[in-house]
């Protein structure tokens, strides 16, 4: 790839980035914590954004991603795509990194009884149904993916216990030491 579109992606991811930075800005104020564009220490690879829920029970590691404009992003035979027919472009790889780095997350935290949920959020393409739920081989659950637009509500909506500022603290303190800024 050319330096000069290898640029301009990532310019273009900068800017999913930051606008899913707004989007979780609203979050605060429901008593969610985030933190953006954080590694684990010793990795070289970046998490875009983590989150801690209000009652301290769930991480959420959340990369975005910035695909092709008003080509669908879908499950085709198990596997997400961004686009359909010729068009598809096989992105499960996004999905994996996604898993790996939830599953990384969680052996670093330590932590019985909080839960991490990968999710990817893209921008530009919408996610068929508006959330896919897709797996990956070092992830034993789902790994989420939606579109921008769903996911405030959505991890609004995921909340089902009281807040506990408290164990919410707690928790962020542990996503604190073991995650630092990229940069």
């Amino acid at each position: 790839m050319r330096a000069d579109a290898q640029a301009a992606l990532w310019d273009r991811g900068a800017a999913g980035e930051e606008a899913t930075a707004r989007l979780l800005a609203h979050l605060l104020a429901y008593g969610w914590k985030v933190r953006h564009d954080v590694r684990l220490r010793g990795r070289r690879y970046n998490i875009d954004h983590v989150l801690v829920s209000p009652c301290g029970t769930a991480v959420v590691v959340l990369d975005t991603k910035v695909w092709h404009r008003g080509r669908p992003t879908v499950l085709l035979r198990g596997r997400v795509h961004c686009g359909t027919g010729n068009q598809a472009e096989d992105r499960h790889a996004q999905i994996e990194k996604v898993a790996g780095y939830a599953a990384d997350v969680q052996g670093a935290l330590g932590l019985p009884g909080v839960v991490v949920w990968p999710l990817l959020v893209v921008h530009n393409s919408p996610v068929a149904g508006g959330e896919l739920a897709a797996s990956a081989p070092r992830w034993g659950g789902a790994v989420y993916v939606m579109s921008a637009d769903r996911l405030v509500p959505r991890l609004v909506g995921a909340v089902k216990d009281r807040p506990d500022p408290g164990r919410a603290g707690v928790v962020l303190a542990r996503v604190d030491e073991v995650l630092v800024p990229y940069g």
